[in-house]
């Protein structure tokens, strides 16, 4: 378990802008080290507003894109294009304007699928995808992403791990079908905290005075049964970046230089 670490910066715009810039450095030296990087997408305002400004960024054209392998932490189990999709945010953001492999865009099962409206086969389809991904020095059933980015919701979720369902306390599994979610869509499917701190770096996200509570109680010492987003951490690095609106019940000795 690594220690979090912290970044605060003004507003969520310049959030979004560091996050990209930081984003496109560690898939370069990903690639750079191995020749490929695998990096785990979020939906919600944050997770699109670094998509944004990863697609406007001067130095986007540095990192392969033919050599980047995607994945999803979550999804909501909806038809293919729907615009509440992570998916369908995602491509409208960023991913259409960039030259992906196809091979290498590991959306989630959509309910219209090859699936159809069975949530728990999509579930166990997406985590046998992850486990073909995985490599013998990975030492776990899904591969370890060099980045997997984590949106904090104002009830500490992450992903579609919401407090005290079941999802949260799923220690086996390393993707799950979620129903009753609390924020609609009630049906998803999502990565578990197993799955989650197989990453090298997990990032979480937050922005705006609405996830300022979220932080505090998380980075209080909460369990992650109440607050899922402290469970979440990853093997190397463990990073928060936030805005001042965010942080702002946070104490300042947690960030006295992080800050930016």
């Amino acid at each position: 378990m690594s220690v979090p670490q912290f970044v605060v910066h003004r507003d969520k715009e310049l959030m979004a802008q560091a996050a990209a810039a930081r984003l496109i450095t560690r898939i370069v030296d990903a690639q750079a080290a191995r020749g490929t990087a695998s990096i785990v997408l979020t939906g919600g305002r944050n997770g699109n507003g670094l998509l944004a400004a990863l697609s406007g960024a001067p130095a986007r054209d540095a990192v392969d894109w033919t050599r980047l392998d995607l994945w999803w932490g979550d999804e909501r189990f909806l038809p293919g294009g729907d615009p509440d999709r992570n998916d369908t945010q995602a491509r409208a953001a960023l991913l259409d304007s960039v030259p992906l492999d196809p091979a290498r865009v590991h959306t989630m099962p959509a309910s219209d699928g090859a699936y159809g409206s069975d949530i728990e086969a999509a579930a166990a389809a997406y985590a046998t995808e992850l486990a073909a991904a995985a490599r013998p020095e990975d030492h776990a059933r899904v591969p370890s992403f060099d980045v997997l980015m984590l949106g904090v919701g104002p009830d500490t979720h992450v992903a579609s791990l919401f407090p005290e369902l079941p999802g949260v306390r799923e220690s086996e599994r390393t993707v799950v079908a979620v129903r009753g979610a609390p924020k609609p869509p009630p049906l998803r499917v999502s990565l578990t905290l197993p799955a989650i701190r197989a990453a090298h770096e997990v990032w979480l996200l937050a922005a705006g005075e609405d996830k300022a509570e979220a932080a505090e109680i998380v980075l209080s010492g909460a369990g992650e049964i109440q607050a899922p987003a402290a469970g979440a951490y990853g093997r190397a690095r463990t990073l928060w970046l936030l805005d001042e609106a965010a942080a702002s019940k946070l104490p300042r000795a947690l960030y006295p230089t992080g800050s930016a």
